[in-house]
């Protein structure tokens, strides 16, 4: 209606003041519901054509979507392993940090994985502090041995001494007996250091390997025993939290609740707008825009776009066993920008969630500065520039209404 009116202004209006005039003729008389049309009919073509062309100006250099979301993350609250809740912690709706304990799993297997692995442990632990006394005792006899070996030495060389002064002294048999026990003796002495040997690679190296392999068992032990505690893994609010002990919780199929990140501790207020594909060459960074929220009635919240999503989320492909059909897209998708407020507050009373209307609008005014296009150019990007002021007045008159139409008229 605003187009008409303006675009009758410069055509319509004209053309009737010249009929009535300059050519003398009267509405109703000569001008009439019959002879309208042939009267004013370079009027009503060329007020038609115009309306046209700057609808079609106003809507393509300055789009509007009503697709405008404040999308915001749920967390879903999982454990990480399945199990029977035993003990809960928390409330439902409850602002929880991050680091909370949530919930607690049935913990006996593990508690007694755990027990176990301390006492594998502890029993390595013994098998240490006993270790220097085994060695000590590994001495002992490797020095026994030693002794053993030398008194049977000394006793044969004294044999065979008296042997060579007189072979009836001394009976052959004894000096053979007493050369196989030198030989046993030697064995001897080698078991001894070969035992002792073993003892000494149990301490450096069997003992510390079982300890740390003891050390890793009860840190895994540990581990096991830590997930079935649920945390809270950021700060936030936990809602539709309904659980009860008894409940089996899974990671993958039944979560226990969502938890909605704090607004301090979440990423900057973003909205996300879904515009026409038809104006992917308008729309760019640094574009203004302005956004009316249901939840924040009749306010306009000046935007800056942040970002243009470069693809369209409805020509995705996922591999599968069939081959994709262009014909099965039957929407043609939006292209995502991503809006944030021009000053800091500006989101401020505004639920995440919450559905929006927005406006861009073109600003060639950088480009006419420049002086890199000529005049003809200029007149026309300063014409396209001002025509957004057609759709910040539809802005606002749809903020005015937006209370009305959903609490009057749609029936709620």
């Amino acid at each position: 209606m605003l187009e008409l009116m303006l675009c009758s202004m410069l055509t319509l209006l004209p053309d009737y003041l010249y009929r009535r005039f300059r050519q003398g003729k009267r509405l109703g008389r000569e001008i009439t519901l019959y002879s309208m049309w042939f009267e004013l009919r370079w009027g009503l073509t060329t007020c038609l054509m115009l309306t046209v062309s700057l609808i079609t100006v106003i809507f393509y250099f300055h789009p509007s979507t009503v697709h405008v979301t404040a999308y915001y993350r749920a967390v879903p609250v999982v454990p990480e392993k399945n199990g029977r809740v035993a003990e809960i912690f928390v409330e439902s709706s409850q602002l929880v940090e991050r680091g909370t304990p949530l919930f607690r799993l049935d913990n006996t297997r593990e508690a007694a994985d755990l027990e176990t692995a301390r006492r594998r442990l502890a029993e390595v632990e013994a098998s240490l502090s006993i270790i220097g006394a085994e060695l000590a005792a590994a001495d002992a006899q490797t020095l026994q041995a030693v002794a053993a070996l030398r008194q049977a030495e000394d006793e044969l060389r004294t044999k065979e001494e008296l042997n060579s002064r007189n072979a009836d002294i001394v009976a052959r048999r004894d000096i053979e007996r007493l050369r196989v026990m030198v030989d046993g003796r030697k064995a001897g002495v080698e078991a001894a250091v070969a035992a002792r040997r073993a003892v000494e690679a149990r301490l450096v190296t069997l003992l510390p390997a079982q300890r740390a392999s003891a050390v890793a068992a009860l840190a895994e032990a540990q581990v096991e025993m830590d997930k079935t505690v649920a945390y809270a893994g950021i700060t936030g609010r936990l809602e539709q939290f309904t659980l009860r002990v008894g409940e089996i919780v899974n990671p993958f199929m039944r979560p226990a609740g969502v938890l909605i990140p704090r607004g301090d501790d979440a990423e900057r207020r973003r909205l996300y707008a879904g515009f026409a594909q038809i104006e992917a060459q308008v729309l760019r960074p640094g574009l203004l825009a302005e956004v009316t929220c249901i939840s924040k009635p009749w306010t306009i919240i000046p935007m800056v776009v942040v970002d243009v999503q470069t693809v369209i989320a409805s020509g995705q492909v996922r591999a599968s066993e069939q081959l994709i059909d262009a014909q099965a897209v039957t929407r043609p998708g939006t292209i995502l920008v991503i809006l944030e407020p021009l000053y800091p507050e500006g989101l401020d009373g505004v639920m995440r969630g919450s559905s929006c209307i927005a406006n861009a609008y073109s600003n060639n005014h950088d480009l006419i500065a420049s002086g890199k296009i000529g005049a003809a150019h200029a007149i026309a990007l300063h014409a396209v520039d001002a025509v957004g002021i057609v759709h910040a007045m539809l802005l606002r008159i749809q903020a005015l209404l937006l209370p009305i139409q959903t609490l009057v008229l749609s029936g709620h």
